[in-house]
């Protein structure tokens, strides 16, 4: 297993025109992935928004879209903190280190495959890395349910 990427895969049961639609509608996104946005993605741009999971409501939510290729791929960087604790002051992730995130679509039988694939830990400092992969890692097994529900209910 490498310490540098995460990857999950999931079939999903609904087609690629509708998971597409549940990972890059702003809104859609952050009904499953639990943040309120403020606008549209956009390649290029930065995404910023109000996480509302509960016990991390105190956090911003902000990430770089990379890419849209329509139906094929999804992906943005975003910023790594070493601590979620609530503080009196906004998170600044000013020098942050940041990790890739794509979603990969690909269509099956059945429906949808969706690879997921986070790398980019080793630019972590090492004295936190390994808590910043696996919060990540039990994040991604909980949002990959969370999209499979999602597009299972919402069809």
């Amino acid at each position: 297993m490498s310490s540098d990427k995460i990857e999950k895969r999931i079939e999903l049961k609904a087609p690629v025109s509708r998971v597409w639609r549940a990972l890059t509608d702003y809104r859609e996104f952050g009904d499953w992935f639990k943040v309120k946005l403020d606008s549209p993605f956009s390649a290029g741009q930065i995404s910023r928004g109000q996480i509302t999971y509960p016990g991390y409501e105190h956090l911003t939510w902000e990430a770089r879209i990379e890419k849209m290729e329509p139906e094929r791929l999804f992906s943005f960087t975003w910023p790594h903190v070493q601590s979620f604790e609530k503080t009196d002051a906004p998170t600044d992730y000013t020098g942050a280190p940041r990790t890739l995130v794509e979603f990969r679509l690909k269509p099956i039988a059945d429906g949808t495959l969706l690879t997921l694939t986070e790398s980019g830990f080793d630019s972590i400092p090492a004295d936190w890395r390994p808590e910043a992969f696996r919060r990540n890692d039990g994040g991604w097994t909980e949002q990959m349910r969370n999209i499979e529900s999602h597009v299972t209910q919402n069809p």
